[in-house]
């Protein structure tokens, strides 16, 4: 930062730090062992989809990527009452005694990394990894592209736009030196009609 942004108080926004999302697998462990919280298999990045050949081009480009991988996971692109592009990625069912969560934490940053690449970062919002337990809760852990922090959103199942607070901040406390939490409580946007919630 410059001398002149000091005194015009302007800062640099902190960049993301998309290899979080490989400390996802481990985070998962944690959430898996105190909260009974384990994915789904599904996962999802959210961007405003950009006008135009080029950006049309890299978004098929890397639905081509992963869609070539040995044992390819299913790959959608949908958009959101709300006008975001959601690129969906699921994988099979978790399998939490022998699941590997690291082939989807591969792809979503994959997915960050192609659009980042090719000069569209400023489009991209968040990355989504769906977890659920036995009785049905669901629970979004979020990755923030522009803040480079998680946070947990938890949807109350069969009730219109509620979520469930205490099980977000009881994620929140399981997570604190596992993943980069985002601790600025008005950052932990709903998301609701997300991919898997």
């Amino acid at each position: 930062m410059g001398f002149l942004d000091s005194i015009l108080g302007r800062s640099k926004p902190k960049e993301a730090d998309l290899d979080a999302l490989f400390a996802v697998p481990s985070a998962v462990i944690s959430l898996q062992a105190r909260l009974g919280l384990v994915p789904t298999g599904d996962g999802a990045v959210c961007y405003r989809a950009a006008a135009g050949p080029a950006f049309a081009d890299t978004q098929s480009g890397v639905v081509d990527l992963l869609a070539a991988a040995e044992n390819a996971p299913e790959v959608r692109v949908t958009t959101d009452g709300f006008g975001f592009t959601w690129l969906e990625v699921d994988h099979p069912p978790y399998d939490p005694d022998e699941g590997d969560l690291g082939a989807l934490c591969t792809d979503l940053h994959a997915v960050n990394t192609t659009l980042e690449d090719a000069g569209f970062g400023p489009a991209l919002l968040c990355s989504l990894v769906p977890l659920a337990d036995s009785s049905g809760r669901r629970l979004g852990l979020v990755y923030l592209y522009k803040q480079g922090t998680f946070y947990p959103f938890a949807p109350v199942v069969g009730e219109q736009q509620a979520r469930d607070n205490l099980l977000e901040i009881q994620v929140r406390d399981a997570l604190a030196g596992e993943l980069p939490v985002e601790q600025d409580l008005s950052r932990w946007l709903a998301i609701w009609g997300a991919p898997g919630l």
